[in-house]
């Protein structure tokens, strides 16, 4: 089955958090930690008030989310989150270089 999300959804297959060589560590007590997942398909965007709202994400993008962000959906055996673009948090950069 294909989902194709509306408007400014986007769908999500939640992954384990990418490891990292530095930067910001959160305790492993903090009770909400971010989702991390992939964006697997998203809407075209929006008009909201009669103005076109841009998507910021797009189908390969990283993406951090919090775990309320969205509707969990089992399709083809597989667990996705289907969520509006403004609920996710940040795009993970994954051409990163370290100097």
């Amino acid at each position: 089955m294909k989902i194709l999300p509306l408007f400014d959804r986007v769908l999500i297959l939640p992954q384990e958090e990418p490891s990292r060589k530095g930067g910001l560590a959160l305790p492993s007590s903090a009770s909400e930690r971010p989702f991390y997942g992939k964006v697997v398909a998203a809407g075209k965007g929006d008009n909201v008030e009669g103005k076109k709202t841009e998507m910021q994400v797009k189908v390969g993008d990283v993406v951090i989310y919090s775990k309320y962000g969205g509707l969990e959906l089992a399709i083809d055996k597989q667990n996705y989150v289907i969520m509006r673009q403004n609920d996710i948090l940040a795009k993970v950069d994954t051409n990163e270089t370290n100097s």
